[in-house]
């Protein structure tokens, strides 16, 4: 099931912090409970998405996104993650995510969140790929600038994230044809 009580809890924890800019890097620190494993006792990948989320909504939250989001009445849909998963997070595991967002290209706004184990490890990373969306479909993120009063122009788009974007164009959709 998903966490309603813990994002409920997230978004009452930052919605009085000051807000930040689009590209700037926010924390919030979570736990891995024992509802958060998997039978090998670690945080299960799955639910590792979920705290993600849980990361996510107070960063839109805390930038002018959701403000526009709101008064325009548009909506936020995931459509591609790549994630890199690099060390265990075990229960009761104190657990920092940052959030910030990367760059957007003609679709969609790119988002990089990283997980820190409280020793300083970096359990892992993910890159998002998401669109704002309205009853027409997918709004380009400059007209989701432009809403939020932002320049239009993306940062450079980091050669790694480019990739990314390159390599998913070539997946076949739909997938398994052959």
């Amino acid at each position: 099931m998903y966490p309603f009580i813990r994002l409920a809890y997230g978004i009452l924890r930052e919605r009085k912090k000051p807000a930040i800019g689009i590209t700037d890097t926010m924390e919030t620190t979570h736990i891995c409970w024992p509802w958060d494993i998997d039978i090998w006792m670690e945080l299960n990948n799955g639910r590792s998405l979920s705290i993600y989320d849980l990361a996510r909504i107070p960063l839109a939250m805390r930038t002018p996104l959701w403000k526009a989001l709101r008064e325009q009445g548009w909506l936020m849909t995931m459509a591609g993650v790549s994630v890199r998963w690099r060390r265990r997070v075990r229960m009761f595991d104190k657990i920092t995510i940052r959030s910030r967002g990367v760059c957007w290209d003609d679709k969609f706004l790119y988002i990089e969140q990283t997980m820190w184990k409280s020793d300083g490890e970096c359990a892992s990373h993910v890159l998002y790929r998401t669109a704002v969306t309205d009853k027409n479909g997918i709004v380009r993120p400059d007209r989701v600038c432009e809403a939020m009063g932002i320049p239009t122009q993306s940062p450079p788009i980091p050669d790694w994230v480019n990739a990314w974007i390159e390599a998913e164009a070539q997946r076949p959709w739909p997938p398994m044809q052959d």
